[in-house]
Protein backbone atom coordinates (compact mmCIF):
# COMPACT_ATOMS: atom_id res chain seq x y z
CA UNK A 1 0.00 0.00 0.00
CA UNK A 2 1.32 3.41 -1.02
CA UNK A 3 0.19 6.62 0.65
CA UNK A 4 1.36 10.15 1.38
CA UNK A 5 0.99 12.28 4.49
CA UNK A 6 0.32 16.02 4.54
CA UNK A 7 0.66 17.92 7.82
CA UNK A 8 -1.20 21.26 7.76
CA UNK A 9 0.61 23.63 10.12
CA UNK A 10 -0.56 27.21 10.56
CA UNK A 11 1.15 29.76 12.78
CA UNK A 12 -2.06 31.63 13.56
CA UNK A 13 -4.22 30.03 16.22
CA UNK A 14 -7.05 31.71 18.08
CA UNK A 15 -6.58 29.90 21.38
CA UNK A 16 -2.84 29.21 21.26
CA UNK A 17 -0.95 31.57 18.91
CA UNK A 18 2.15 30.14 17.25
CA UNK A 19 1.39 26.67 18.64
CA UNK A 20 3.10 24.81 15.78
CA UNK A 21 6.46 26.18 16.96
CA UNK A 22 5.87 26.02 20.71
CA UNK A 23 8.52 23.84 22.34
CA UNK A 24 7.89 20.35 23.69
CA UNK A 25 11.07 19.06 25.32
CA UNK A 26 13.84 19.85 22.84
CA UNK A 27 11.90 20.63 19.65
CA UNK A 28 8.81 22.46 18.37
CA UNK A 29 5.49 20.64 18.33
CA UNK A 30 5.27 20.36 14.53
CA UNK A 31 8.67 18.65 14.49
CA UNK A 32 7.33 15.92 16.78
CA UNK A 33 4.37 15.44 14.44
CA UNK A 34 6.68 15.25 11.41
CA UNK A 35 8.97 12.71 13.09
CA UNK A 36 5.95 10.55 13.97
CA UNK A 37 4.72 10.75 10.38
CA UNK A 38 8.14 9.78 9.03
CA UNK A 39 7.85 6.48 10.92
CA UNK A 40 4.52 5.54 9.31
CA UNK A 41 5.91 4.21 6.03
CA UNK A 42 4.49 6.93 3.77
CA UNK A 43 5.98 7.64 0.35
CA UNK A 44 6.09 11.40 1.04
CA UNK A 45 5.57 13.46 4.19
CA UNK A 46 4.87 17.12 3.44
CA UNK A 47 4.46 20.06 5.81
CA UNK A 48 1.82 22.43 4.38
CA UNK A 49 2.13 25.92 5.84
CA UNK A 50 1.48 29.56 5.04
CA UNK A 51 4.15 30.87 7.42
CA UNK A 52 7.85 31.32 6.64
CA UNK A 53 8.84 30.70 10.28
CA UNK A 54 7.40 27.20 10.18
CA UNK A 55 8.81 26.61 6.69
CA UNK A 56 12.31 27.71 7.72
CA UNK A 57 12.28 25.63 10.91
CA UNK A 58 11.14 22.44 9.20
CA UNK A 59 13.27 22.86 6.06
CA UNK A 60 16.29 23.13 8.34
CA UNK A 61 15.28 19.80 9.88
CA UNK A 62 15.14 18.14 6.46
CA UNK A 63 11.38 18.16 5.95
CA UNK A 64 9.66 18.62 2.61
CA UNK A 65 7.65 21.85 2.88
CA UNK A 66 4.90 23.19 0.63
CA UNK A 67 4.13 26.89 0.99
CA UNK A 68 0.39 27.46 0.67
CA UNK A 69 -1.92 30.44 0.54
CA UNK A 70 -2.99 32.14 3.74
CA UNK A 71 -6.67 32.52 2.84
CA UNK A 72 -7.81 28.90 3.07
CA UNK A 73 -10.97 28.35 5.09
CA UNK A 74 -10.06 24.80 6.10
CA UNK A 75 -7.26 22.28 6.27
CA UNK A 76 -8.94 20.35 3.45
CA UNK A 77 -8.58 23.35 1.16
CA UNK A 78 -4.89 23.54 2.08
CA UNK A 79 -4.44 19.84 1.25
CA UNK A 80 -6.06 20.36 -2.13
CA UNK A 81 -3.54 23.09 -2.93
CA UNK A 82 -0.67 20.75 -2.03
CA UNK A 83 -2.14 18.01 -4.27
CA UNK A 84 -2.14 20.42 -7.21
CA UNK A 85 1.30 21.85 -6.41
CA UNK A 86 2.82 18.38 -6.40
CA UNK A 87 0.66 17.11 -9.30
CA UNK A 88 -0.29 13.94 -7.45
CA UNK A 89 -2.47 11.54 -9.49
CA UNK A 90 -6.20 11.33 -8.72
CA UNK A 91 -5.90 7.89 -7.11
CA UNK A 92 -3.24 9.00 -4.58
CA UNK A 93 -4.16 8.20 -0.96
CA UNK A 94 -3.36 11.17 1.30
CA UNK A 95 -3.47 11.14 5.10
CA UNK A 96 -4.22 14.47 6.74
CA UNK A 97 -2.28 14.49 10.02
CA UNK A 98 -2.91 17.67 11.98
CA UNK A 99 0.15 19.63 13.10
CA UNK A 100 -1.16 19.73 16.68
CA UNK A 101 -1.35 15.93 17.14
CA UNK A 102 2.15 14.98 18.37
CA UNK A 103 0.86 11.84 20.14
CA UNK A 104 -1.16 10.30 17.29
CA UNK A 105 -0.43 6.53 17.34
CA UNK A 106 1.33 5.15 14.28
CA UNK A 107 -1.21 2.32 14.04
CA UNK A 108 -3.99 4.85 13.51
CA UNK A 109 -2.13 6.66 10.74
CA UNK A 110 -1.41 3.41 8.95
CA UNK A 111 -4.91 2.03 9.45
CA UNK A 112 -6.76 5.04 8.07
CA UNK A 113 -4.66 4.84 4.89
CA UNK A 114 -5.27 1.09 4.61
CA UNK A 115 -9.03 1.53 5.10
CA UNK A 116 -9.24 3.83 2.09
CA UNK A 117 -7.07 1.55 -0.03
CA UNK A 118 -9.32 -1.39 0.88
CA UNK A 119 -12.64 0.41 0.20
CA UNK A 120 -12.81 1.27 -3.47
CA UNK A 121 -16.20 2.99 -3.16
CA UNK A 122 -14.98 5.44 -0.49
CA UNK A 123 -13.22 8.76 -1.07
CA UNK A 124 -12.62 9.44 2.64
CA UNK A 125 -11.67 7.21 5.56
CA UNK A 126 -11.58 8.22 9.21
CA UNK A 127 -11.77 6.85 12.76
CA UNK A 128 -13.92 6.96 15.88
CA UNK A 129 -13.77 6.01 19.56
CA UNK A 130 -16.44 5.03 22.10
CA UNK A 131 -17.84 8.02 23.98
CA UNK A 132 -19.32 8.27 27.46
CA UNK A 133 -22.78 9.88 27.35
CA UNK A 134 -21.82 11.91 30.41
CA UNK A 135 -19.69 14.20 28.19
CA UNK A 136 -21.81 13.98 25.03
CA UNK A 137 -23.24 17.48 25.39
CA UNK A 138 -19.80 19.09 25.08
CA UNK A 139 -19.83 20.81 21.65
CA UNK A 140 -16.06 20.56 21.22
CA UNK A 141 -16.47 16.77 21.04
CA UNK A 142 -17.71 15.80 17.58
CA UNK A 143 -20.08 12.84 17.60
CA UNK A 144 -20.65 10.44 14.70
CA UNK A 145 -23.19 7.80 13.77
CA UNK A 146 -22.40 5.09 11.22
CA UNK A 147 -24.13 2.28 9.40
CA UNK A 148 -23.60 -1.40 10.17
CA UNK A 149 -21.15 -1.53 7.26
CA UNK A 150 -19.05 1.36 8.60
CA UNK A 151 -20.33 4.15 6.41
CA UNK A 152 -20.55 7.47 8.24
CA UNK A 153 -24.10 8.80 8.27
CA UNK A 154 -23.81 12.05 10.22
CA UNK A 155 -21.43 14.10 12.35
CA UNK A 156 -22.64 16.58 14.97
CA UNK A 157 -21.59 18.72 17.90
CA UNK A 158 -24.85 17.79 19.62
CA UNK A 159 -25.45 14.46 21.36
CA UNK A 160 -26.28 11.83 18.73
CA UNK A 161 -27.90 9.38 18.73
CA UNK A 162 -30.52 10.71 21.12
CA UNK A 163 -32.04 8.52 23.82
CA UNK A 164 -35.84 8.58 23.83
CA UNK A 165 -37.63 8.34 27.17
CA UNK A 166 -37.83 4.76 28.38
CA UNK A 167 -35.53 3.46 25.65
CA UNK A 168 -32.19 1.72 25.99
CA UNK A 169 -29.32 4.02 25.03
CA UNK A 170 -27.45 3.21 21.82
CA UNK A 171 -23.65 3.39 21.91
CA UNK A 172 -22.12 6.79 21.22
CA UNK A 173 -18.89 7.48 19.35
CA UNK A 174 -16.46 10.40 19.21
CA UNK A 175 -15.02 11.29 15.83
CA UNK A 176 -11.23 11.20 15.66
CA UNK A 177 -10.04 13.98 13.34
CA UNK A 178 -7.62 11.86 11.32
CA UNK A 179 -8.53 11.47 7.65
CA UNK A 180 -7.37 9.73 4.50
CA UNK A 181 -8.55 11.15 1.17
CA UNK A 182 -8.22 10.31 -2.49
CA UNK A 183 -6.63 13.17 -4.42
CA UNK A 184 -9.56 13.31 -6.84
CA UNK A 185 -11.91 14.00 -3.95
CA UNK A 186 -9.80 16.91 -2.70
CA UNK A 187 -9.84 18.47 -6.17
CA UNK A 188 -13.63 18.11 -6.27
CA UNK A 189 -14.22 19.27 -2.69
CA UNK A 190 -12.82 22.75 -3.24
CA UNK A 191 -15.22 23.36 -6.13
CA UNK A 192 -18.28 22.92 -3.88
CA UNK A 193 -19.64 25.84 -1.87
CA UNK A 194 -20.05 25.27 1.89
CA UNK A 195 -23.19 23.26 2.66
CA UNK A 196 -25.89 24.56 5.00
CA UNK A 197 -25.31 21.74 7.49
CA UNK A 198 -21.57 22.39 7.38
CA UNK A 199 -22.12 26.05 8.24
CA UNK A 200 -24.64 25.22 10.97
CA UNK A 201 -22.41 22.65 12.71
CA UNK A 202 -19.04 24.17 11.70
CA UNK A 203 -17.93 20.74 10.42
CA UNK A 204 -16.46 20.64 6.93
CA UNK A 205 -16.96 16.86 6.54
CA UNK A 206 -20.68 17.60 6.27
CA UNK A 207 -19.99 19.20 2.89
CA UNK A 208 -18.84 15.77 1.69
CA UNK A 209 -21.96 14.06 3.09
CA UNK A 210 -24.15 16.69 1.45
CA UNK A 211 -22.73 15.51 -1.88
CA UNK A 212 -23.22 11.80 -1.05
CA UNK A 213 -19.50 11.13 -0.64
CA UNK A 214 -18.79 7.73 0.93
CA UNK A 215 -16.92 8.25 4.22
CA UNK A 216 -15.72 4.94 5.65
CA UNK A 217 -15.24 4.85 9.43
CA UNK A 218 -14.19 2.31 12.04
CA UNK A 219 -12.91 2.14 15.59
CA UNK A 220 -9.38 3.48 16.05
CA UNK A 221 -6.87 0.67 16.65
CA UNK A 222 -5.23 2.67 19.44
CA UNK A 223 -6.67 5.18 21.88
CA UNK A 224 -6.08 8.72 20.69
CA UNK A 225 -4.59 11.20 23.19
CA UNK A 226 -5.91 14.74 23.02
CA UNK A 227 -4.40 17.16 20.53
CA UNK A 228 -3.11 20.59 21.51
CA UNK A 229 -5.69 23.38 21.42
CA UNK A 230 -5.01 25.17 24.71
CA UNK A 231 -2.17 25.95 27.10
CA UNK A 232 -3.47 23.18 29.37
CA UNK A 233 -3.31 20.69 26.48
CA UNK A 234 0.27 21.76 25.76
CA UNK A 235 1.32 21.29 29.38
CA UNK A 236 -0.30 17.83 29.42
CA UNK A 237 1.68 16.77 26.34
CA UNK A 238 4.88 18.20 27.81
CA UNK A 239 4.30 16.20 31.00
CA UNK A 240 3.63 13.06 28.95
CA UNK A 241 6.87 13.50 27.00
CA UNK A 242 8.84 14.26 30.17
CA UNK A 243 7.63 10.97 31.66
CA UNK A 244 9.03 9.05 28.71
CA UNK A 245 5.88 8.82 26.61
CA UNK A 246 5.97 9.07 22.81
Amino acid sequence: MTFDIVIPARYASTRLPGKALLPIADKPMVAWVWERAMQAGARHVVIATDDSRIADEMTARGAQVAMTRGDHNSGTDRLAEVVDQLTWPDDTVIVNLQGDEPLMPLENIQRVAAMLAETSSADIATLMEPLDRAVADEPSIVKVVASETGRAQYFSRTAIPAQAAGREAAPMFRHVGLYAYRARFLRQFVTWPPASLELSESLEQLRALAHDVHIQIELAPQSVPAGVDTEADLEAVRAHMASGGW
